[in-house]
């Protein structure tokens, strides 16, 4: 059932929404044995196809491998962490972090409304990233967003010049943030410097 603007996803008053790590392939175990404990948990999950040996398998996986959604309040803390299968709570400054209602609500409603989701790259602006498809496959930057779209940052370090150049999220993927061979050296060699530093 899809939830109206104002309703809580959790309890009455709204409680905090906290995130676990888990064991690799324990999200379903911990989220059960959670809810049989009394505890609210939201464990996202999404649909894909794989193919064993001779026929299709359709399986329901974790949207985000290795962590469960808990709400409430912390005064069972030791009750949730000595749960099989749970690492430890995601934590800032050595605290369980707070993760906001809207993101939960959002990701919940996304999947009651049955919309096609899938797991993607977490990318944000500043992020080192490669292209992978299209007319620039290969390229690497620094990528940036704008409110027209994402751009790719290429730069000619001797000159201290950069250019950017529009690129569809879809086509990028992360990676480490040193400069390769193919990222400043493709630039480089694929069109004179006036053409990219225009």
């Amino acid at each position: 059932m899809s939830l109206s603007p104002g309703e809580t996803l959790c309890a009455h008053p709204p409680q905090p929404w906290y995130a676990l790590y888990t064991r690799h392939q324990h999200e379903k175990t911990v989220s059960n044995i959670l809810e049989n404990k009394g505890f609210h948990t939201f464990l996202p999950l999404y649909n894909v196809k794989r193919r064993w040996k001779d026929r299709n398998k359709s399986l329901s996986l974790p949207l985000f491998p290795c962590y469960v959604f808990l709400c409430g309040d912390l005064e069972r803390r030791l009750d949730v962490l000595v749960t099989p299968g749970v690492n430890r709570f995601v934590e800032v400054a050595g605290q369980p972090a707070r993760i906001a209602e809207s993101e939960i609500r959002m990701i919940r409603e996304a999947i009651e409304r049955k919309a096609r989701i899938e797991p993607y790259p977490f990318l944000k602006s500043g992020d080192w990233v490669r292209v992978r498809s299209g007319p620039l496959e290969g390229f690497e930057g620094i990528l940036v967003r704008q409110k027209k779209g994402s751009r790719l940052v290429l730069a000619v370090e001797l000159l201290g010049k950069a250019a950017a150049v529009e690129v569809d999220l879809s086509d990028v993927e992360a990676v480490s943030k040193i400069p390769s061979m193919m990222g400043w050296g493709a630039l480089a060699q694929t069109a004179p410097a006036h053409h990219l530093l225009a």
